[in-house]
Order: structure tokens, then sequence, then C-alpha cells
């Protein structure tokens, strides 16, 4: 019975209440902040499984009635409104009982990377910036330019920058992999179709609660900053190079004039780097858990193709092929894909688990 599913999310819920208001619990600040956190992410689901249970139990006396000569109209015209009413929810706190993922609500950094084609990769990553951009601006999000290193003929070489907002993770956790570009570059004088690459990584922010890196774990060079810039970026040691030592991981940040500026973003980078490859490292481990995403979020994984003379978009993972390229680019109408994507992995995951 259906019904009896919701309980142990209720008595979940229920029991962390209690949990909060331990003396034990109140003295240990991250077990604290993971109750909260917990808690927050079963309200919606608490709240319409108490609304469901209410549903349900109207639907049966309304059943029980059906016989009374003076309510029994009533309640037939009842009756079709509560079970339209208790079938929305029930699809509703399926998509809800879904293994929330623990980073959706995160906010994000997002690394672009010139790959194959040369000159033309890195253009395309200032286009696919660009589509970012208009998109952020949309879900009234808030984006920052963390990092970047100019190509050659315009665009980007390397660009890394943060999003902040309400559900960032959630949406553009997807994005992550290569994405493949097809089309006639300005300097092509003969009209031949190039192919070029870049590679997305989509790295959740992570708070010193999730991600412990001792001072002793990290070594920093600094250097003098290289290529375009003010006097004082290219004259002084402002360029910071973190190495975390356990993992080999890398960090280096020049953008800024001061050297502190530059440590600060270059250690929230490394903290999500270190978050990520660990939590890269349980996917890989979890078989049941990698069956849940849509890809494997691989930065080698080709995941989309964008061509421009076919106005076309194709995302490889879920088949989904739509002929407004301009749109999405131009526009940032990026949910065009994005919702498709959410809804084939929460159709997957509903699957999965018996729902």
């Amino acid at each position: 019975m259906f019904q009896d599913k919701l309980l142990p999310f209720i008595n979940r819920y229920n029991e962390i209440t209690e949990l909060l208001s331990s003396p034990d619990i109140s003295n240990d600040i991250k077990r604290m902040t993971e109750l909260s956190r917990e808690q927050s992410n079963l309200n919606d689901i608490v709240q319409k499984a108490k609304r469901y249970i209410a549903v349900s139990e109207s639907i049966s006396e309304n059943k029980e009635l059906l016989s009374d000569p003076e309510l029994g109209e009533l309640a037939k015209e009842e009756l079709p409104l509560l079970e339209d009413e208790i079938a929305t929810l029930e699809e509703e706190i399926k998509v809800l009982m879904i293994p929330k993922d623990k980073n959706d609500d995160k906010d994000i950094f997002i690394e672009l990377r010139a790959g194959t084609g040369g000159d033309e990769s890195a253009l395309f990553v200032a286009d696919m910036f660009k589509m970012y951009l208009r998109y952020a601006e949309q879900q009234k999000w808030k984006v920052e330019i963390i990092s970047s290193s100019e190509g050659s003929a315009g665009g980007y070489k390397e660009l890394i920058f943060q999003i902040k907002g309400s559900g960032v993770y959630s949406k553009l956790k997807y994005e992550a992999g290569t994405h493949r570009v097809q089309r006639v570059p300005d300097t092509e004088t003969q009209g031949r179709i190039h192919t070029s690459a870049i590679t997305v990584a989509v790295i959740p922010e992570v708070d010193d609660v999730e991600v412990d890196i001792k001072p002793n774990e990290i070594r920093m060079d600094v250097y003098r900053s290289s290529g375009c810039g003010g006097q004082c970026v290219n004259t002084t040691d402002s360029a910071v190079r973190l190495t975390h030592i356990p993992t080999g991981i890398v960090v280096a940040i020049q953008d800024e004039k001061s050297q502190h500026k530059n440590r600060d973003k270059a250690m929230k980078i490394l903290k999500a780097r270190v978050y990520e490859q660990a939590m890269q490292s349980q996917l890989d481990e979890t078989a049941n858990t990698r069956k849940l995403q849509v890809g494997s979020g691989d930065r080698s994984e080709k995941i989309r193709t964008y061509n421009y003379p076919q106005n076309r978009i194709t995302d490889h993972r879920i088949g989904l092929t739509i002929y407004a390229l301009d749109d999405v680019m131009e526009n940032g109408n990026l949910k065009l894909i994005i919702d498709p994507l959410i809804a084939h992995a929460q159709a997957e995951a509903i699957s999965a688990a018996g729902l």
C-alpha cells in the first residue's frame, strides 16, 4: 500500500525534531548541521504525505456515505475531486521520494576548457560561457568569473566561474562532460565544417565542515602573473598556486591584484575539487548510485553535439534532438535541454526504486 511507504518519512522527520532538541546534538555543530539539512529536505515530502493520508481518509469516508440518503449525492460529487487530488499527490510524492542528491542546493564552480579544435575550441568556450550567463540571469543566479586564460585568437583556453543561487547544482550538474561543436569557423574560406570540443566540469562548492584540509597538506607557491593585466598584476608576486599533497590536485589563480584574494579563490576551488574527487570515487564504488545518473559525469564522456549549419543540438545520453540551437546559445534557453534531462533522471530513479 502506497500510504505505508510514507510513514518512514514522517517518522524520520519527527525523530529529527526530537534529536535537534537534545543537548548532545546542540553541542555538535557538524551533526546539528547535517540533521537540520536532512529535516529541511524532508519537509516537502512530509507535508504532502500528511495531505495524502488526509485525502485518503476522506475518500474512504465518502465511499461509506454513498448509500446515505441525505449525504450520498454530496459524497458522489466530492469523490472524483478527491481521487484526482490523490493521484496528483502520488506522482508528486514519487518524485520527492527519490533519494535527494546532497549537493543539489549547493552553489557551483564551472570549469570550461578548450579541447580539440585549437582557436575554434577557445571561441566556443566563450560562446558556452555566454549561454550559461544568460541562463543564470533567467534563474536570477549570480555569476562571478574566478579565473580565465585567453585564447590567441579570442575566446578562452580555460575559464572558471562561480554560480550562486537556489538549486544551482540540481539544474546544471548534468552539464559535466565533453561538448562537441560543428560549424564553419570565421577563418574558413572554403565553407568547410570543422568539429571542435570543449570539456565542462561542474563542481559543487563545499564548506569547511564537509572538507577538512589541514595546513600541512597544502603547498603554496607564489609567482608573477602573466598575460593580460595591469601593471600591478604583472609586476608583483600576486599569483598563487596551491597543491594538495595527498591528491596532487593543483589550483592556480592570478586574476586578482592581491595575493591574499588569489589565495582565497584558489582555496575555495581546491576544496571543491578535493570534494569532487571523493564524490566521484563514491560513485565509482556504488553501481546502483551510478545507474541513477544521466551519464557518468565524466569529463571525457561526449554528452552533447551543437551543429550550427542544421541549428541542431543533440544530447546523446537521452537521445534528445532539438532544432533550436540559436535559441539556446543566444537566449540561454537551456531549459529546453535541462528539463528533459531532469525528467529522464527522475523517471529512471522512480523505476529503480520500484515506486
